[in-house]
């Protein structure tokens, strides 16, 4: 999706028109620049969709004798809620078992981002991140659990301050074996301290 001066402009014309219907009025001080800033935001809050995933792992792959889980914890993100168009944030827990290959840590939160970075709705962004980990590392499982709260509920309709929704997504062994789930459950509870 390839970003041009003129689809920028016809994204702002949209957002001044938006104000225009909410009884506002675009040409006042404070609106002045308001679409083309509303448009510039938009298109980076929604990057995602020109990410190619694989320069996002750029070979960063190694060969592994282990088969020991691989976790990471606590991977901040934030999206656009594609029904209301309103943020939801959170974190994201992703862990692995290994089978021969193992992918550099960083890639994690970089496909977090790249899926987060879209239109989106909690349960299929859950599903995208383990699908991509399975299917690219040929793991023996891979699990993933996100924790975020959503501004569409909190905002607007049910006005459920401070609720969390928490998705996941267990493949493999994770959905096979109750020890090894039990784990990387465990895992991403112990809190832990700041290093």
């Amino acid at each position: 999706m390839k970003k041009t001066s003129a689809a920028h402009d016809k994204l702002a014309d949209c957002i001044r028109k938006e104000l225009l219907e909410l009884g506002e009025k675009p040409s006042r001080q404070g609106l002045l620049k308001t679409p083309a800033r509303a448009a510039k935001a938009l298109r980076e809050i929604t990057c995602g969709y020109d990410i190619d995933l694989d320069k996002l792992f750029n070979g960063a792959f190694f060969d592994t004798d282990s088969n020991d889980l691989v976790l990471i914890r606590d991977i901040q993100f934030h999206s656009l809620c594609e029904h209301h168009l309103l943020p939801f944030f959170g974190r994201v827990h992703i862990g692995y078992i290994p089978c021969g290959k193992i992918v550099g840590l960083s890639k994690m939160p970089r496909l977090v981002r790249a899926f987060a970075s879209r239109l989106q709705v909690q349960e299929r962004l859950t599903r995208q991140i383990a699908d991509t980990l399975f299917e690219t590392l040929n793991a023996a499982g891979v699990a993933v659990v996100v924790e975020a709260r959503h501004m569409c509920m909190e905002m607007r309709g049910a006005r459920s301050t401070n609720s969390t929704a928490v998705t996941s997504a267990m493949m493999g062994v994770f959905r096979k074996d109750i020890a090894a789930r039990q784990e990387f459950m465990s895992l991403i509870r112990s809190g832990g301290k700041d290093i």
